[in-house]
């Protein structure tokens, strides 16, 4: 089994929340509570082994509502585990993490904030990645701004974050339904943040990224439930395979 991967951006981000409660966070899982500190899940059922780290040109930035962090069923979790240039702040409306600037502001990037188009004006929507000026040799990666929260929560984020305002806004037209089982939407088109991101790598060109966040979902979604439901995990079974050959041939 592998060693427990070291923290990234979004484990550090819920450590911070952590710290800053005044209660203590107690989760639900095995005789104690007992989680995984590399994938959250219990013990008997870490997946940990089977992550696929992808390097990818593109990054990902989260804004996380004040709760998502400390969520089991987070998502966001699953990006940072596989894509590295993986970004997370956690979202106030009163104040903005000079971080989250910086990296807004590093020439290296290209944001794009990814929102429904239909909630925003029609001049700041785009449905592909801009062009590349082929005459800089700097090229500009982009760099994805996904707003894990709830719906009216993510509708919050968007409406109250000015300094996002001067960026494209990436409206993603999914063909699929959201194969998300944990948690539920009021809209089956309504895709978690791991479906998004996935949509924006393959957009970018990151299809081996793509591919393997897709199929880290689904095995996290596999172990979750499992785990939920007192059943033992089919390490043998299709999924599983599959993921065990894509990670040596990582």
């Amino acid at each position: 089994m592998k060693p427990t991967p070291l923290p990234h951006a979004v484990s550090r981000l819920r450590s911070a929340r952590l710290e800053r409660s005044t209660r203590p966070f107690l989760a639900r899982g095995g005789p104690k509570g007992e989680r995984c500190s590399g994938c959250r899940l219990i013990l008997s059922h870490c997946l940990c082994e089977l992550r696929p780290v992808v390097p990818t040109r593109a990054g990902v930035c989260l804004l996380m509502a004040e709760h998502e962090t400390l969520k089991p069923s987070n998502t966001g979790w699953l990006i940072a585990d596989v894509v590295p240039d993986t970004m997370a702040f956690g979202w106030a409306r009163t104040e903005v993490d000079p971080a989250l600037l910086a990296v807004l502001a590093d020439p290296q990037w290209q944001p794009y904030v990814v929102f429904p188009g239909e909630f925003v004006t029609p001049e700041r929507v785009i449905s592909e990645l801009l062009p590349v000026d082929a005459e800089q040799d700097n090229h500009k990666r982009p760099l994805f701004i996904l707003l894990d929260a709830t719906w009216p929560e993510a509708r919050k984020i968007f409406k109250k974050s000015p300094y996002l305002a001067k960026f494209p806004v990436l409206s993603l037209l999914p063909e699929q339904l959201s194969r998300y089982r944990l948690r539920r939407s009021r809209r089956d088109d309504h895709l978690c943040t791991s479906e998004v991101a996935a949509l924006c790598l393959g957009l970018a060109g990151e299809t081996a990224a793509a591919g393997a966040l897709e199929m880290y979902l689904d095995l996290f979604t596999d172990h979750y439930l499992r785990a939920k439901q007192q059943l033992k995990v089919e390490w043998e079974d299709e999924l599983h395979v599959q993921m065990r050959e894509l990670v040596r041939g990582l």
